[in-house]
């Protein structure tokens, strides 16, 4: 029997591109797989639909921008606005994840193994998308097992 479980994709929205990663089918990693460029909310949402269907994804985890105090950041109500429609498109299970320091953490990432980021946005957002990710599957593992 088989413990692999359905697919999870994690998103880094910004105002230009979409980062996009994917949950391996154990639910342990996730990889950013794809930046999709910004052209307007159709195609965008459109975009997303097919990423999500091609990995035969349940669910989708989207960046949630809050501030470093805890409060809702500047791009809150459009990050919301996006997973609203992207819910209806999908009709698939939206959940919010703190992206607090996620480029942050995605640059030293990069740097790390020698990748300049300058020039180099999109895998900055794959890789924060990866982060946004992983950090829902990691607090998912969390959970005590139920008795």
């Amino acid at each position: 029997m088989s413990d692999a479980k359905p697919r999870i994709l994690g998103l880094d929205i910004g105002d230009a591109r979409i980062g996009v990663a994917i949950s391996d089918p154990l639910h342990l990693t996730a990889a950013g797989i794809v930046a999709v460029h910004r052209v307007n909310m159709a195609k965008d949402l459109e975009a997303i639909r097919k990423i999500a269907e091609e990995n035969e994804a349940v669910e989708i985890v989207i960046g949630f921008p809050f501030n470093m105090d805890g409060s809702a950041g500047s791009q809150a109500e459009k990050v919301k606005s996006f997973g609203r429609k992207l819910e209806r498109k999908t009709r698939l299970t939206i959940t919010y994840q703190d992206e607090r320091l996620t480029t942050f953490g995605a640059i030293n990432d990069l740097v790390e193994v020698g990748i300049k980021t300058g020039q180099n946005r999109d895998l900055v957002d794959i890789q924060s998308a990866a982060i946004i990710l992983q950090r829902y599957l990691d607090k998912k593992e969390e959970r005590p097992p139920s008795v």
